[in-house]
């Protein structure tokens, strides 16, 4: 019995973790598949004083602390600051800590990880706290049905997927008003696929991948809203409204109330455990309206 052809054919052009919540990402060449997405992808957070989560929205030197993943450990680099080591496998005590109305369990992470990030983001009492494995965090059943896909830290949703071909229509638009295009890092996808029309991730029903361990099935499930992130240069730290104005005039989404959309929110069904690759092919389906 014959199957039929996929009706989207892609590929991963570009994958990406982003160890501390809003702080900048990893670019890598492959990435296991867990059960909250990529693995280490939103691990660690960094909170005030309080235990409620910060951001760039109102920390954008956050943008400027570079993490690099070893073996063991992560290490954070940031302008005019000795680097940070992390053990991946150490923690201190436990807390109780919020990221946007979810409060959660996490470990903190010590006191020199905490001068640290309070002396480079000018902010006392901050501290980098480490996601609980244990917790079971899940994304909001609205749009994920009955699949009970978990988070660490991230918004709300495990995977980010965007199209090449998204960024390149927001650059266009960008350089024909007389402002610089940007860079896909400003989005924060995990997974960049290349050979799909610009914004057809928001059409796909279902995407899968062929790897040598088996088949990863994910599935794209929201819109992913927009706040002034993108606007900040994350080789600089400072903020030009330029992208959100832009995107203002043809991305907002009826599903989300108006707001600006960009990239889908997507959950894993099928495939944890397993190696994602830059290259790698992907198909997909169209959702029916």
């Amino acid at each position: 019995m014959s199957t039929a052809a996929p009706e989207v054919t892609a590929r991963i052009a570009r994958l990406f973790v982003y160890p501390v919540k809003s702080c900048a990402g990893v670019e890598l060449r492959e990435a296991l598949l867990t059960e909250t997405g990529l693995d280490l992808d939103r691990a660690w957070m960094v909170v005030d004083a309080g235990g409620q989560f910060v951001t760039q929205r109102e920390l954008p030197r956050m943008a400027l602390v570079k993490p690099q993943l070893k073996v063991h450990e992560v290490v954070l680099r940031a302008p005019g600051m000795l680097a940070l080591h992390l053990s991946i496998d150490v923690v201190e005590e436990p807390l109780q800590v919020k990221v946007w109305d979810d409060s959660v369990p996490a470990f903190d992470m010590g006191a020199i990880a905490s001068q640290w990030f309070s002396d480079f983001l000018g902010q006392p009492g901050l501290r980098l706290v480490r996601f609980d494995p244990e917790y079971e965090r899940r994304s909001n059943p609205r749009w994920t049905g009955d699949a009970q896909a978990l988070n660490q830290f991230s918004d709300g949703y495990p995977l980010l997927v965007l199209g090449t071909a998204s960024l390149d229509t927001l650059n266009a638009r960008l350089q024909a008003a007389g402002h610089a295009a940007v860079g896909i890092e400003r989005f924060r996808p995990n997974i960049v696929l290349d050979g799909i029309e610009a914004h057809d991730e928001d059409r796909l029903a279902l995407l899968q991948v062929t790897t040598p361990e088996g088949t990863v099935q994910l599935r794209p499930v929201k819109p992913c809203g927009r706040c002034p992130i993108p606007n900040i240069d994350p080789a600089t730290a400072e903020s030009d409204p330029a992208v959100t104005d832009t995107l203002q005039g043809y991305r907002r989404n009826d599903i989300l109330g108006g707001a600006i959309t960009f990239g889908m929110n997507a959950i894993v069904l099928e495939g944890f455990d397993r190696t994602l690759r830059v290259g790698q092919a992907v198909t997909g389906d169209w959702k029916f309206d």
